[in-house]
C-alpha cells in the first residue's frame, strides 16, 4: 500500500482496492504447475489487480514489483512460535512427526525455509511434488510408509476440514484432530473430525487422551481374555 502510495500515485483508497483483489485472487487461485511458474501467474493477479482499479494499459513491471515486494515482506514475518517450537520438540521424543502441505512446491518450500521449521520434523511433504494431493488417501499413505508406520498409528492435526480431516478420515488413519482458532461452526456436511482444538498447543493433552483411551481399551481386553 506505501509502495502504490509513494512511487506510483495512487490514492490510498485505490492502493487498498488493489490488495483486496489480489487477495481474493489468491484465495480462488487454481494453480496447474505444468502450464505457468507461481511467479508469473501471481505477477498476472496484481497486473489484473491495478488495471481492474485504476484502468489504463496493463503494467507488467509495476505488478512485478508489487509481488517481490509482498512475497519478501510475507516470507521475512513467517516465523514458528518459540512455544510451538517446544512443544514439537517435546513431542518429537516420543512419536515421529511428517509436516504435510498441499500447494505449489517453490512457494511452500520457501516458506518452509523461511520459518526454519526443518529440524522440528522427521519428514517435510509437499503435495505440489507429489502426484495428488490432500484429501487423495494416496499422500497421506505416502507419508505413514515414508515415516515406516501404518495408517492406523498415524494422527493427522490441521486446520482444514476439507482436506485434513477429510484426507486423514479417507486415508484410514487413527484419529484426526482438526485447528479451529477461529471458532468456526462447521456446516451439516462437514467431515467431523475426532478431536477439536483451539490451539495448536493443546495437541499434547489430546495425544496424553488418546494414549490413556487406548491403555484402558487393552485392559478391558485383558480382563475379557482373563474371564475367558
Amino acid at each position: 500500500i506505501n509502495a502504490l502510495q509513494s512511487k506510483h500515485r495512487c490514492g490510498e483508497g485505490e492502493a487498498r482496492a488493489i490488495c483486496g483483489k489480489v487477495q481474493a485472487k489468491l484465495l480462488r487461485e487454481c494453480h496447474d504447475p505444468a502450464r505457468t511458474c507461481i511467479t508469473d501467474l501471481r505477477i498476472s493477479h496484481w497486473e489484473e489487480a491495478i488495471q481492474e482499479t485504476i484502468g489504463g494499459e496493463a503494467n507488467r513491471n509495476l505488478a512485478a514489483e508489487c509481488y517481490f515486494l509482498w512475497k519478501t515482506t510475507r516470507l521475512q514475518h513467517l516465523t514458528l512460535a518459540e512455544d510451538t517450537r517446544g512443544m514439537l520438540t517435546e513431542l518429537r521424543k516420543g512419536v515421529r512427526l511428517l509436516l504435510l502441505t498441499n500447494g505449489d512446491r517453490q512457494t511452500q518450500r520457501e516458506k518452509i525455509e523461511a520459518c526454519a521449521c526443518q529440524p522440528y520434523f522427521d519428514a517435510i511433504v509437499v503435495g505440489g511434488e507429489q502426484k495428488e494431493e490432500k484429501p487423495a488417501p494416496s499422500i497421506f499413505h505416502y507419508c505413514c510408509d515414508l515415516l515406516g508406520v501404518q495408517p492406523a498409528e498415524c494422527v493427522m492435526v490441521g486446520d482444514s476440514l476439507d482436506t485434513d480431516i477429510q484426507g486423514g478420515l479417507n486415508a484410514g488413519l487413527k484419529a484426526t484432530v482438526w485447528l479451529n482458532k477461529a471458532a468456526i461452526t462447521p456446516v451439516d456436511t462437514s467431515p467431523v473430525p475426532h478431536y477439536i482444538i483451539s490451539s495448536v498447543l493443546d495437541l499434547p493433552a489430546v495425544l496424553q487422551k488418546m494414549e490413556h483411551k487406548i491403555n484402558a481399551n487393552s485392559g478391558t481386553d485383558h480382563m475379557a481374555s482373563s474371564n475367558e
